[in-house]
C-alpha cells in the first residue's frame, strides 16, 4: 500500500489507488507520483487529482503485443491451472488492454493532458540503468583467489613449476617458453583466479581419491596440464594455443570437469562451502510440439484419440474441424515458449559480489540456489560458469580397480594414469583395430565401432582424430569419407589443396577439430584471430543466430576472395566450417576423451570380467545390461542369477563366477535389499527360507520376487515349493516387527505334492524380473529359422544375397538427404558375434522393427573399407514359444518336446 523509503528511486502509484482513497494525496513524498493509464483518462477528468499536474505521469501496464498474444496468454494460464479454457477464472489472467502502444497513440490519447506526457519524459530523463552486458563487459566472476592479484600470480607460478617434476621431469626450453607465454597471457586477461578455482576443485577431488577428467578448450593449456586440471599434454599433441586463449578472447577458456556420478554431489557441496556467492545455473525448458499440442488439446477439451492424432503429426489438415485447427494454430505460437525453469546439467557460477546483484534465485530439489537466467545470459552478464559434470565411465574405472584388487589380490599394482604404457600396449592396439571395445566409454557405440574398423586405428593420435571425425558436423560435410580415404590410401592425399594441406597436415587437409576453424579462418581467409574466434564460437548452436556470427561469415567470404581464392573453393571451404555448427570437438576435448578410453581399454584387455562387472554396477553405457552380461560370458564368466547369500545390491564377482545384483530385480524395493544385506553381514549366510523369514523383515510380495528369480536355490527346493512355503509362513501375517527372542518357535511341518515346472519357466521369470533371459535367447524360438549365415562368414558373401538371424541389440534412426527415415541395426548372431544392418527407405517402412527379439533378415552384403553390413530387403521377427507359466499341461509338454527335437543347441556366448 505504501512504498518504503528508497534512495535514488521514483515511486509511482496507480491512479486508482488514490482515486479509490486507498492512499491519500497528502501522503505522497517528493519522489512519489501518480501513474495514469489510457483507461484511467475518463475518471481523471472528473477527479480532483487532475489539479495536481506536477504529480501525474503516464503508467501503462504492458503485457501483450496484440490480441493474439492475449489469447496465447489465456491458453498458457489454463495449462498452468490444469483447467479447461472455458473454466479459467478471470483472476487468473491479465487484461486485454495491457498492451504496448505506439508513441503516437499515447500522445493522441493524452492530448487533453499534455503535461502528463511532459512529466513522464522529464522523469525518464532523470533515470538511468546501466547494464554491463555485451562486448567489452567486465568479468563478474570471483576476481581474486587469495588476497591479491599479485599473490595469485605468484601462487599459480609456484604450482606450475612444482608440477614440472611430475609432468615434464626433463623439461626443455620449449616447455618453459610455452609455460611463461601462457602465464603472461593468463595474467593479462585476468583469468588467474579462474584457473586457481579449477585447480582448487580438482585438488580436493584428488585428496578424496575421486577420479576426474578435465576437458574442453582448457586442455590446450600447459598451465592446466601442470596444475593437473587436465591429463592431456598439449605439447605432445601440438594443441593449438590460440584455440585455448588469445588477446581477443573476452571469456576464460572452458574447463569441463567430469567426475564419477557417485562423487559429483560431494564436489558440488564442497564448492558451495568453499566459496562465497555461488549458484547453480538455471535453464529454460521450453514447450515442444508434442507436449504443447497435448496440453492445448486438454485445454480445449478434445477427446484423447483426437489429441493422439494431432500430437503424432499424422493427419490431413483438410479433415480437421475448427477446434483441431485452433489447437494447431496456437501450438505454433506457443511452441518454443518457456515452460518452466530448470537447472543446467553442470553449470555453477562463482561471483565476485552477491549473486542477487545479478539475478533472483530459486531453490530446486538439489538444495542449492539457482539463477533465474540461463548460461547464455549469464555469459552476457560476465558470469562464466564452471562445468562440474558426472559420467558413469569414471565410476566404471574406479570400481573395476577395486574389483581387481579383491578378486585378484596377487595381480600387479595398476597405475591407471600410465598413459605412456597404454599407448604402446599391443593388446590395446588389437582391441582398437578390431573394434572390440564393448563397455569402453564412447568407443563402444556402433558408429564408433564401424569407424575404428574402417580407419584401422591402433594408436593414440588416431583415436583422438576418430573421436572428432565421428561427430555429425564432419560426416554431414562429406569430409568423414574423405578423411578415411586419405588415411587408408596415401595416393588420395595428392588431391588435397596445398593451402589446406599446410594448415592441417595431421588430418590430411580435413577440418576435424574446432581449432581447424580458427586455422582456416585466419590463414586461409585472412580473418583476425578475434574474428576467427567468433566463428569458432558461432559453431555452438546458442550463438549461431547472433549478429556477430553473420558478420564474421561475411568477412570470411570477402577476405578469402580478396586473397585470390576462387569463389567456388571459398564456398566449399565454408561448407566445412558451417557443417561444424554445434557438433565439432576441440582437439583437447577429443584428447581428453581418448585418455579415458585408453584407461578403459587397458582394463578391458587385461581384466575383462572385472571390468564388465564394474560396467553393470554403473548401469552400463551405450547398451542395455544384458549385453554386458553377454560380454562377460564371452570372456569366460559363469553367470548366476541374484542370490541372497552371494549378491549385493550390485553384481559381485567370485573368481570367474558372477552373481548378478539384487538391484537388477524389477520391483524389488531398495529397503528390502538393504535389510537383507545388513542381516547377512551381521549374522552370516542364510540356510533355509524359513530361517531367512525369521531373520529378515520382508513382505510376501517382495520375497516372491526373490524366489522367482532363484535367490534361494541353495535350499535345494523348487521355486514352487518355496512359494508355497512363503505363503504358509507369511500369507496371512502382517509385516512383523523384528524383536529378539529367547527360544525360536518350532515351524509347522507340512508335505507338498510333486509340483511340475516347465523347462523354460526360468527364462520367462528372468525376462520379467531382469529384463532378459540368462539362457541362450535363441532357445526360446518357436520355429527353426532358415539356415543363416553367421557373422564370421559374412566377408565371403560380398555383393551377394544372404539370410542372417540376429538378436536385436540397438537401432539407430536417421534421415536421408531427402528427409526420409532410415535405420541402422545392431544384432548378435547365434554365436554371440556382431551383425550390422542398414535399412533404406522404402524397406524400412515395409519391414519395421517390432521391438526386442530375434529377427530373420535377408539382404545384400555390402563392404566399405573392410567394414561389412547387410542391406536389408526383407525382415521378419521370429516368434518365441508361448510363456509356459500360463500354458496348459498339453502346451507345456509340446514346448518341452520342441526343445528336445531341435537339431542343434546354439551356443550364445
Amino acid at each position: 500500500d505504501k512504498a518504503p523509503e528508497l534512495d535514488d528511486c521514483f515511486i509511482i502509484y496507480p491512479f486508482l489507488q488514490l482515486y479509490n482513497q486507498q492512499l491519500e494525496y497528502s501522503e505522497l513524498g517528493s519522489n512519489e507520483y501518480i501513474g495514469v493509464s489510457i483507461e484511467d483518462i475518463y475518471k481523471l477528468k472528473f477527479s480532483s487529482l487532475q489539479e495536481h499536474k506536477d504529480k501525474l505521469v503516464l503508467m501503462q501496464t504492458v503485457t501483450f503485443r496484440n490480441k493474439r498474444d492475449f489469447n496465447s496468454h489465456r491458453l498458457l494460464r489454463a495449462i498452468d491451472n490444469n483447467t479447461l479454457l472455458s473454466k479459467l477464472s478471470k483472476s487468473e489472467e491479465g487484461k486485454p488492454h495491457h498492451k504496448m502502444h505506439s508513441l503516437a497513440d499515447l500522445e493522441q490519447a493524452f492530448e487533453e493532458f499534455p503535461h502528463i506526457v511532459t512529466n513522464t519524459q522529464a522523469l525518464l530523463a532523470e533515470c538511468s540503468i546501466d547494464f554491463d552486458f555485451g562486448p567489452g563487459k567486465s568479468s563478474k566472476n570471483l576476481q581474486v583467489y587469495s588476497e591479491s592479484e599479485e599473490e595469485d600470480y605468484q601462487y599459480i607460478k609456484m604450482l606450475c613449476y612444482d608440477g614440472l617434476a611430475y609432468r615434464y621431469p626433463d623439461a626443455d626450453e620449449v616447455v618453459i617458453k610455452r609455460l611463461e607465454k601462457e602465464l603472461d597471457l593468463i595474467r593479462q586477461k585476468g583469468f588467474i583466479a579462474y584457473f586457481l578455482i579449477n585447480w582448487d576443485i580438482v585438488e580436493y577431488a584428488r585428496n578424496k581419491g575421486y577420479f576426474y577428467v578435465g576437458r574442453g578448450s582448457g586442455a590446450n593449456s600447459v598451465v592446466a596440464y601442470l596444475l593437473r586440471i587436465t591429463d592431456v599434454d598439449p605439447i605432445e599433441l601440438d594443441l593449438y594455443f590460440e584455440r585455448f586463449i588469445n588477446l581477443y578472447r573476452q571469456n576464460p577458456p572452458d574447463f569441463d570437469i567430469d567426475f564419477s556420478w557417485m562423487d559429483r554431489e560431494d564436489v558440488t557441496r564442497y564448492i558451495f562451502e568453499r566459496f562465497d556467492n555461488v549458484a547453480l545455473v538455471g535453464a529454460y525448458v521450453t514447450f515442444q510440439y508434442r507436449a504443447v499440442v497435448r496440453e492445448l488439446g486438454k485445454v480445449f477439451g478434445l477427446p484423447k484419440h483426437e489429441i493422439d492424432i494431432l500430437s503424432s503429426g499424422k493427419f490431413n489438415m483438410r479433415n480437421l474441424d475448427q477446434m483441431n485447427q485452433l489447437v494447431l494454430h496456437y501450438s505454433t505460437l506457443i511452441q518454443g515458449f518457456p515452460n518452466y525453469v530448470s537447472v543446467h546439467s553442470s553449470g555453477i557460477v562463482i561471483a565476485e559480489e552477491d549473486i542477487h546483484h545479478y539475478t533472483a534465485t530459486f531453490m530446486p530439489p538439489k538444495g542449492y540456489p539457482t539463477t533465474h537466467f540461463d548460461m547464455v545470459v549469464a555469459e552476457d552478464a560476465g558470469l562464466n560458469k564452471f562445468d562440474i559434470l558426472s559420467q558413469r565411465g569414471l565410476g566404471k574405472i574406479k570400481d573395476a580397480l577395486e574389483i581387481v584388487q579383491y578378486n585378484q589380490p596377487n595381480a600387479p599394482d595398476i597405475d591407471i594414469h600410465d598413459m605412456q604404457r597404454f599407448k604402446e600396449d599391443e593388446r590395446i592396439k588389437d582391441l582398437l583395430r578390431n573394434a572390440k571395445a564393448i563397455g569402453c566409454f564412447y568407443v563402444e557405440s556402433p558408429a564408433m565401432r564401424m569407424l575404428l574398423r574402417k580407419l584401422q586405428v591402433d594408436n593414440y593420435l588416431g583415436l583422438v582424430a576418430a573421436s572428432s571425425v565421428i561427430r555429425p558436423g564432419v560426416a554431414r560435410s562429406g569430409m568423414m569419407r574423405q578423411f578415411i580415404l586419405r588415411h587408408r590410401f596415401p595416393e588420395e592425399r595428392k588431391k588435397i589443396h596445398p593451402v589446406m594441406q599446410d594448415i592441417m597436415p595431421e588430418t590430411y587437409g580435413v577440418m576435424v577439430y574446432q581449432e581447424d576453424v580458427i586455422k582456416v579462418a585466419h590463414y586461409y581467409a585472412g580473418l583476425t584471430l578475434g574474428e576467427a574466434d567468433v566463428l569458432r564460437r558461432g559453431m555452438s548452436g546458442k550463438f549461431r543466430s547472433r549478429e556477430e556470427f553473420s558478420k564474421a561469415k561475411d568477412a570470411f567470404f570477402e577476405k578469402a576472395i580478396a586473397k585470390g581464392h576462387p569463389p567456388k573453393m571459398v564456398s566449399e571451404v565454408w561448407l566445412q566450417v558451417e557443417s561444424f555448427a554445434g557438433y565439432a570437438f576441440s582437439k583437447g576435448h577429443s584428447a581428453s576423451y581418448a585418455v579415458e578410453s585408453y584407461q578403459s581399454l587397458f582394463l578391458k584387455a587385461y581384466y575383462p570380467i572385472e571390468y564388465m562387472v564394474a560396467t553393470i554396477n554403473n548401469f552400463g553405457g551405450f547398451y542395455r545390461t544384458e549385453l554386458y552380461v553377454h560380454e562377460a560370458r564371452m570372456h569366460g564368466a559363469t553367470i548366476e542369477a541374484p542370490c541372497v547369500n552371494h549378491s549385493g545390491a550390485e553384481t559381485v564377482l567370485y573368481n570367474k563366477t558372477m552373481f548378478l545384483g539384487m538391484g537388477l530385480i524389477s520391483s524389488l524395493e531398495h529397503n528390502a535389499i538393504k535389510d537383507i544385506l545388513i542381516e547377512r553381514n551381521a549374522n552370516g549366510h542364510f540356510n533355509t527360507l524359513s530361517e531367512f523369514i525369521e531373520r529378515v523383515n520382508i513382505s510376501l510380495e517382495q520375497i516372491s520376487f526373490l524366489i522367482r528369480i532363484g535367490a534361494f536355490r541353495f535350499s535345494n527346493k523348487t521355486k514352487k515349493e518355496l512359494l508355497w512355503q512363503a505363503h504358509f509362513l507369511l500369507g496371512h501375517a502382517p509385516p512383523k516387527i523384528p524383536t529378539g527372542v529367547l527360544f525360536k518357535p518350532k515351524a509347522k511341518k507340512y508335505t507338498l505334492p510333486s509340483l511340475y515346472s516347465a523347462p523354460l519357466e526360468e527364462a520367462f521369470n528372468e525376462i520379467e524380473l531382469l529384463g532378459f533371459p540368462l539362457c541362450d535367447p535363441f532357445k526360446l524360438l518357436d520355429e527353426e529359422p532358415t539356415q543363416e549365415v553367421l557373422a564370421q562368414d559374412i566377408p565371403k558373401y560380398i555383393n551377394k544375397e544372404v539370410c542372417i538371424v540376429g538378436y536385436l541389440i540397438t537401432v539407430k534412426r536417421t534421415k536421408t538427404a531427402k528427409g526420409q527415415a532410415m535405420f541402422f541395426g545392431t544384432l548378435l548372431d547365434s554365436q554371440g558375434e556382431w551383425l550390422d544392418t542398414v535399412h533404406f527407405p522404402p524397406y524400412s517402412q515395409r519391414y519395421p522393427f517390432r521391438g526386442r527379439g530375434i529377427y530373420e533378415i535377408k539382404g545384400k552384403v555390402l563392404e566399405e573399407f573392410g567394414c561389412y553390413n547387410v542391406e536389408v530387403s526383407v525382415m521378419r521377427k521370429l516368434d518365441i514359444v508361448p510363456d509356459p507359466r500360463y500354458a496348459d499341461m498339453k502346451t507345456a509338454n509340446r514346448i518341452s518336446m520342441q526343445g528336445q527335437k531341435r537339431k542343434s543347441l546354439r551356443q550364445f556366448g
